[in-house]
């Protein structure tokens, strides 16, 4: 009688699979240009053409080159998890992906764990990076008895932006919507959030609305910390709770409502039963 073969343990499948989704993830140029040096080319260019002038908070004064290079950093973040994952996410469904890996034993948490661990590490090594070049070229300070709430502040929030993101992927019904669907999200809140344009006395109404919205807070969580004035040393936990219970909606979305099979007519398999049939 032959003993059943064990199956790993969870937590080495866990990073084995957040592994191969960071070599699926830099096999695709294009993927890699729209979410990490896009956001590069965007800073470049707003401060290229931006005064000299000094944004106000009420902590005390940016200049405004480093003022949207930590804004764009926490954008880099969002762009990473929220948008890389609910434009993959059904192109991968489409072609049949999720569907072969359905039928293996890996545990479902396990393939959607991840997904979410290794967009969170590339939202990281992409923040690190924008603070890098704003150290270098915009005059960014980074103390190092800020650094713990700046790690916490990436880690939470990046980890909520993977879970809207996966809700996003759950709800598209092909993957010819979902950049159109994620593009629509992001960028009005980005307009409204401090991450292109710096305003200092927006509407009410807009003001309101951005910080109900995830992006704001966590724009706010990320230069707390960095402020050069007046830099913090503990996360902005109220900004942090925000994206927190955005985050925990878009888990049980994404649990609720996630399809491993393609819907019918979508873009992607209609593409490749074409090739076959050719």
């Amino acid at each position: 009688m032959t003993e059943a073969r064990q199956f790993p343990p969870s937590l080495p499948l866990l990073i084995r699979q957040a592994g191969h989704q960071l070599r699926l993830f830099v096999r695709v140029p294009v993927a890699v240009f729209f979410t990490i040096a896009l956001p590069f080319v965007v800073l470049f260019i707003i401060n290229a053409t931006s005064s000299d002038r000094l944004i106000r908070d009420p902590n005390g004064e940016w200049p405004v080159d480093a003022f949207v290079c930590v804004a764009i950093a926490a954008f880099t973040a969002v762009s990473a998890t929220f948008t890389n994952l609910a434009n993959m996410v059904p192109i991968r469904r489409e072609e049949g992906v999720l569907q072969r890996w359905r039928s293996t034993p890996l545990p479902v948490w396990v393939f959607v764990g991840g997904h979410v661990l290794a967009a969170v590490v590339i939202a990281v090594a992409s923040v690190v990076v924008m603070l890098a070049v704003g150290v270098a070229l915009y005059g960014v300070s980074v103390p190092l008895s800020s650094i713990p709430a700046l790690v916490v502040t990436v880690v939470v929030a990046t980890t909520a932006f993977a879970a809207m993101g996966m809700a996003v992927a759950a709800l598209v019904p092909t993957a010819s919507a979902a950049s159109g669907v994620a593009n629509a999200i992001v960028l009005p809140m980005a307009l409204i959030s401090n991450v292109f344009i710096p305003t200092e006395s927006p509407p009410i109404a807009l003001d309101i609305a951005a910080n109900l919205l995830p992006l704001r807070p966590f724009v706010d969580a990320v230069q707390a910390p960095l402020h050069p004035t007046d830099p913090t040393t503990v996360p902005q936990w109220g900004a942090l709770g925000v994206i927190v219970l955005w985050g925990v909606a878009g888990f049980a979305c994404a649990v609720r409502t996630f399809r491993w099979n393609a819907a019918p007519g979508g873009s992607t398999r209609r593409r490749r039963v074409a090739h076959q049939s050719g």
